[in-house]
């Protein structure tokens, strides 16, 4: 009998939206602002990305799931519209580029009952399965765990450059793929996307984070976790400051600093290593050239933005994320007014005893292989580095 190899996936949103309304049942997108950023995103992946078919068929997953999502999400707010209802306290923010301790930072927070945060799990399935209580979200929880056990395996490097599991929290940009006003720019090369991103109006996809923060506030406290404000994490915010204080007024923002001679090459191999994921013509250079003038250019937004507005911004370095976790939390508190507690610093204690950095494999890369040199980073950051680091 001849077998027949089924087609790739093609990307065209029509299908798409379709595929997902016929999958769940449901119709209600939500507001409408996603279609044109879905529709630029599949038209880079046909045009850009160079997709292998594996790589196809994982997008295609992808891209049913944030559909998917936004029909589950809709059906959710219709059938309880108090969560609607639910109040974002003013957050505290960390940003900063990959590679500067931010992740260390929001774990180290996220100890503190005080503060709500969103574990990978909850983020990678922020819709509760059908046949799942509210309050024992235990599928969604397996099933991350083993995703990400997964992947670890599949991929150890990964491990090395980023802290993956599932229980801890990790950052909201997972959320913000939902609006395809994103950094999808993480699964592919995909520079056609990227300059529709630069020219784009950016609100509908924080106004949307607001959406899906209250929707999983609203879930925690189905499950008894009471606390006062979220603590986020993102460096995807570092172009978009502006919008996170706007969309979120009261915000405090916590920037952490390292040198971007360290850090540029590091993000660029961690990019390389997920397009590799996708694709089997992956251009080490691209990541390097992309993510140095992205990132140079978030820093020029951010140092304007404080320029006009000091008073949201407290600045954490690396080595002392590092070296002293606790006085440095200790500092952010008393510069934002928050009470730590004896029993919230014990808590930060024994996660700082049961995570340290050693277990993990160093991330190795060389930095001319993403086309950068230490010179051309320190003229390319040179008034970031005047400012923060030198």
């Amino acid at each position: 009998m001849t077998q027949h190899t089924p087609p790739p996936v093609r990307f065209d949103p029509e299908t798409l939206l379709a595929e997902a309304q016929a999958k769940t049942g449901l119709s209600d997108f939500g507001e409408p602002s996603f279609r044109e950023g879905l529709r630029v995103f599949c038209a880079a992946l046909e045009s850009d990305a160079q997709l292998s078919d594996f790589g196809r068929g994982l997008l295609h997953q992808k891209v049913m799931e944030l559909l998917t999502n936004r029909l589950g999400i809709e059906d959710w707010y219709r059938r309880h519209p108090e969560i609607g209802d639910e109040v974002l306290a003013p957050p505290v923010v960390i940003v900063g580029l990959p590679r500067t301790g931010t992740t260390l930072l929001q774990r180290l927070l996220s100890q503190d009952p005080q503060f709500y945060s969103m574990p990978w799990w909850e983020s990678r399935y922020p819709v509760p399965f059908p046949d799942e209580s509210l309050a024992a979200p235990t599928q969604r929880i397996e099933q991350a765990r083993a995703e990400v056990k997964v992947m670890v395996e599949a991929m150890p490097k990964l491990l090395s450059i980023h802290p993956m599991d599932a229980d801890q929290a990790d950052e909201e940009v997972m959320l913000m793929e939902h609006a395809f006003i994103a950094a999808m720019n993480t699964y592919a090369c995909i520079p056609s996307y990227m300059d529709w991103l630069a020219q784009a109006d950016e609100r509908p996809a924080y106004a949307y984070l607001k959406r899906m923060l209250k929707f999983l506030q609203w879930q925690k406290r189905q499950r008894g976790i009471r606390a006062e404000r979220w603590v986020l994490k993102a460096p995807h915010h570092l172009l978009r400051i502006h919008l996170v204080l706007e969309l979120f007024p009261g915000a405090k923002i916590i920037q952490t600093h390292r040198d971007p001679v360290d850090t540029i090459p590091s993000i660029a191999s961690f990019l390389d290593t997920l397009w590799r994921i996708y694709s089997n013509d992956v251009d080490p250079t691209a990541a390097g050239r992309e993510w140095s003038a992205l990132m140079a250019r978030a820093f020029r937004h951010v140092m304007t933005v404080r320029d006009e507005n000091p008073a949201p911004f407290f600045d954490v370095d690396f080595l002392d994320t590092v070296k002293k976790p606790l006085d440095t939390a200790r500092a952010i508190y008393a510069w934002a007014g928050l009470t730590l507690t004896p029993e919230a610093e014990a808590a930060m204690q024994r996660w700082l005893d049961a995570n340290v950095r050693d277990a993990r494999a160093a991330h190795e890369y060389d930095t001319s292989q993403f086309g950068l040199t230490p010179e051309q980073l320190r003229q390319q950051f040179a008034e970031y580095r005047q400012r923060h680091i030198v």
